[in-house]
C-alpha cells in the first residue's frame, strides 16, 4: 500500500513537471484566416493588398512588421491619424476591433505569415499585456 501512494505520488509530481506544449502558430493562423475573412478582409482586401492611399496593404507590409506590439494595440483601441506603409501615406481611421485575446493572436498570426510576410508568433498572452 505505502509503495502504490509514493508511485502514485511520484506520477503527480512528475506531471506536474511536464513541458506545456508549444505554441501552435499553423493552427492559431487556421483560426486567425477566419477572423481575417469576417473582419479584415473588406478594407485590407483579399489578398491583404489594401487600396491605395486608401486602407494600407498588410501584404509584405514594412509597417506592420515593424512593431508587433503596436500591431497588437492598433487591433484593441483602433488607429487614426497619418502613417506610412511601403512609402504611402495614409491617413485614415481603423476602429478598435471586439475581438478575444485568441483571436487577436490568431489575426495577427494569420497576416504576420501570410501575403509574403513572415513574423514571429503572437501569443494570447502577449494580447493580454498589452491590454493593460
Amino acid at each position: 500500500m505505502k509503495t502504490l501512494f509514493l508511485l502514485i505520488a511520484l506520477a503527480i509530481t512528475l506531471a506536474s513537471f511536464q513541458k506545456k506544449p508549444a505554441f501552435d502558430l499553423k493552427a492559431s493562423m487556421t483560426r486567425g484566416q477566419e477572423v481575417y475573412t469576417t473582419n479584415c478582409v473588406s478594407c485590407h482586401m483579399e489578398k491583404g493588398e489594401g487600396m491605395e492611399g486608401v486602407f494600407p496593404p498588410l501584404a509584405k507590409s514594412n509597417y506592420l512588421m515593424a512593431d508587433k506590439k503596436r500591431s497588437i494595440v492598433q487591433i484593441i483601441k483602433g488607429i487614426s491619424g497619418p502613417i506610412k506603409v511601403n512609402g504611402v501615406e495614409y491617413n485614415g481611421e481603423m476602429a478598435a476591433i471586439d475581438l478575444s485575446d485568441q483571436e487577436i493572436s490568431d489575426v495577427l498570426n494569420y497576416v504576420r505569415n501570410s501575403f509574403g510576410n513572415k513574423g514571429a508568433a503572437v501569443t494570447p498572452e502577449e494580447v493580454k499585456t498589452a491590454r493593460k
